[in-house]
């Protein structure tokens, strides 16, 4: 009897441990059957992704000319003070400023009043020295009086008449005249009728039929030059003006100052330019663009590169589609694009437009777009 019902209980706690089983594997069913439409679903994502294809290109290789640039500043050839040389009042103003004049022409002039005494009154000791030395000729003549008084009447004729000169000499620095053609500049403080004193500022005179420019460059454009010149080259400049318009006329470098600012490493040019119509001014300054050929310039698009940490770094893609983060050195900076001075080569393969969702180490497919195309159909800077 103990035997059967041992057997009875274990029968029913069989009963019992097979309906929980039961219960317990349809969750785990479930959960396989999504782990399987998760994994269907990774796969089909990652089917959608390797059928994206991005364009990517190669630097485009182009002989240029490009200009540097340099602040510069405007000066005259002839640039004047025009002051008094004797003092009293200002009696006439023939000019006005900014006027063209001519060499000669009359300017300002002071009251000659009392300098026409002057030389009336010199003129009068020279009359007198000439009868008193006729007289005393004819005294010797007679042999009433010694030949050394004649002598004496003829030095004191000659002194009063380098006094009449004199006289006339101060006479004259009462009209004030254009020493050359030019422009006249802003006048000093003077007006009409103002008492004016000895050397005092009336105005400036600039002859501006052609100028000098002035402008700063660093030591490796000053070597550049020198070896240029050295070969027997000419350097022709031109004029970027304050509204970006460029002069008309060309400009040649035909001074190079003796030293160095030491403060700045940089050395000053002069470049002289022909100013026929006077559009140019003395303290003008504007923007020397000095032209400088590369020969076979890389050139990328701006919005292939990126920058991090004050680098930039442009995607190379390998001929396997393989990402590569390179590092690039801007040789010059210019709209939308940049010539690069070292980091890729021409026939390397860069990603075209960077994407966020990249990045190195991926693979991707490619479309080789034509370099000269790329750069034709720029729209966006790099960012």
């Amino acid at each position: 009897m103990k035997l059967f019902k041992t057997l009875a209980l274990c029968c029913s706690a069989l009963l019992l441990v097979l309906p929980i089983s039961g219960c317990q594997a349809l969750p785990d069913g479930k959960a396989a059957t999504h782990t399987t439409r998760q994994v269907k679903d990774l796969a089909l994502n990652d089917e959608e992704g390797s059928h994206t294809t991005y364009e990517v290109s190669k630097p485009l290789l182009k002989d240029l000319t490009l200009n540097d640039e340099f602040v510069c500043q405007i000066r005259a050839i002839q640039h004047i003070e025009i002051r008094s040389l004797e003092k009293g009042y200002l009696q006439n103003v023939l000019v006005d400023e900014g006027q063209s004049v001519h060499q000669g022409q009359l300017l300002f002039q002071i009251k000659p009043s009392v300098y026409q005494a002057d030389v009336q009154k010199s003129e009068a000791e020279v009359e007198l020295s000439k009868i008193e030395l006729q007289n005393n000729q004819a005294l010797v003549d007679k042999d009433i009086i010694s030949a050394t008084e004649a002598a004496m009447s003829a030095a004191k004729l000659n002194k009063v008449q380098a006094e009449l000169e004199l006289a006339k000499t101060h006479l004259g620095f009462t009209e004030i005249r254009a020493p050359f053609d030019g422009l006249i500049g802003r006048f000093g403080d003077i007006r009409l009728g103002s008492l004016l004193e000895e050397n005092q500022l009336l105005t400036t005179l600039s002859d501006m039929h052609r100028i000098w420019v002035y402008f700063n460059v660093p030591e490796a454009v000053y070597l550049d030059y020198m070896e240029h010149k050295r070969k027997g080259g000419s350097q022709n400049v031109q004029l970027e003006l304050a509204n970006k318009e460029i002069y008309p006329e060309p400009g040649t470098i035909d001074v190079v100052q003796s030293d160095f600012n030491s403060t700045s490493g940089n050395i000053a040019f002069r470049a002289s330019f022909s100013n026929p119509h006077l559009l140019l001014r003395y303290g003008q300054t504007g923007t020397i663009l000095w032209p400088k050929k590369v020969d076979q310039a890389v050139i990328v698009p701006q919005k292939s590169t990126f920058e991090i940490l004050d680098k930039r770094f442009i995607f190379v893609v390998d001929k396997s589609g393989v990402i590569h983060e390179r590092e690039i050195k801007v040789a010059r900076e210019e709209p939308s694009v940049y010539i690069v001075a070292s980091g890729i080569k021409p026939d390397e393969m860069f990603l075209l437009e960077r994407q966020n969702k990249l990045d190195k180490g991926d693979k991707i497919s490619y479309k080789l777009i034509d370099p000269k195309t790329a750069i034709e159909n720029l729209k966006l800077y790099a960012e």
